[in-house]
């Protein structure tokens, strides 16, 4: 935590953010339907809203160093949480999640993202604060997921479905769904629903998420404070967005080169930063590197900022995006023309 920062401005924080996530989780359990764009995008606009009005307090509470912080990680975390929309889409389809169902779905992967990440981040603040050049590792290990989600084909996802499947292999699932229930009974046998697959599959998902977007925004900030807070935001409204963006999704075809390319300026500036506080016995006699040059968290907001507008641009523009629309449309036209027995019917496992 930050000397700048006052205790009972973080403590309030946290009781605020609580009580709004509280709030979204009983009114998706208490009402559970698919959202309008209308009422998606109130919502989306709203958090935003809400997370630009915190930068602010920020920006008076701690200063311009912190506000830009905040926004650099709220920015970086909130593109790598759209990026994860599209594994959400893809496991959606996959177990045929009614769409009346999907957002307690993806509530429930919210809130187990944040604990998860609330453990990393604690584990992060605790390893960084006793052993600097823990920030080596965190550097290299941006560049290597850079360099893989640049050549991401599609085989993770495979190889997780089958880690699924193994896990729960002897686990009695029905071929329906019962409502958005847990167990069900069929023919006087009581069993699992598809449901319990999609949140283990969720769950799974998650974790991997958290391992890779937490040593990224440790990159923009130190204090635990801002990057839990910056998650927080990050996560909310992750929902309504989901339905929001839509077809959208499928044309965003140059997003993840756009994140690729993010998470490797992110791996050089920590890298940047284990040198300049270096005190690794094995390099420069373990002594500070001090002309390694700070990156700083200026020009990491315009990089990020002007990446992801290129990146966006360049997808809506290009050939590539136009053709995954029309796919997009086809794919949804076979799916509304599909008996709903048939649907229900779909493979889920």
């Amino acid at each position: 935590m930050s000397d700048q920062l006052s205790l009972p401005f973080e403590i309030t924080s946290f009781v605020v953010l609580g009580a709004i996530l509280l709030f979204d989780l009983l009114y998706v359990v208490k009402r559970p339907h698919e959202p309008s764009m209308k009422e998606a995008g109130l919502w989306v606009g709203f958090y935003v809203a809400l997370a630009l009005i915190f930068a602010g307090m920020l920006f008076w509470q701690a200063g311009p160093d912190y506000g830009q912080e905040f926004v650099a990680g709220w920015i970086t975390e909130y593109s790598l949480s759209v990026d994860n929309l599209f594994v959400f889409i893809i496991i959606m389809a996959r177990f045929s999640v009614p769409r009346k169902y999907q957002q307690e779905v993806l509530m429930f992967g919210i809130i187990i993202a944040l604990i998860l990440r609330g453990i990393f981040i604690l584990l992060g603040a605790t390893v960084i604060t006793h052993f600097s050049w823990v920030f080596y590792i965190f550097g290299a290990f941006l560049l290597w997921t850079a360099w893989k989600q640049a050549t991401d084909s599609g085989e993770d996802e495979e190889q997780e479905s089958g880690l699924v499947q193994k896990l729960t292999k002897k686990l009695p699932v029905s071929e329906h769904y019962d409502g958005n229930k847990l167990r069900t009974t069929v023919n006087g046998k009581r069993m699992f629903t598809p449901m319990v697959m999609v949140f283990i599959t969720i769950g799974m998902t998650d974790l991997l998420f958290a391992v890779d977007s937490i040593p990224a925004i440790f990159g923009l900030t130190q204090s635990a404070f801002i990057v839990f807070t910056a998650n927080i935001f990050a996560l909310m409204g992750l929902r309504q967005l989901y339905f929001l963006l839509g077809g959208l999704m499928d044309r965003l075809v140059y997003l993840k080169h756009g994140l690729s390319v993010i998470l490797a300026f992110i791996g050089v500036k920590l890298i940047f930063h284990a040198l300049h506080e270096n005190e690794l016995p094995f390099i420069n006699g373990g002594q500070h590197i001090e002309w390694i040059p700070e990156i700083s968290t200026g020009l990491s907001l315009g990089v990020i900022i002007g990446t992801l507008v290129v990146a966006t641009v360049a997808s809506l523009l290009s050939p590539a995006a136009k053709q995954a629309k029309i796919d997009a449309e086809l794919a949804a036209d076979i799916e509304a023309s599909r008996h709903p027995e048939e649907k229900a019917g779909i493979e889920e496992r």
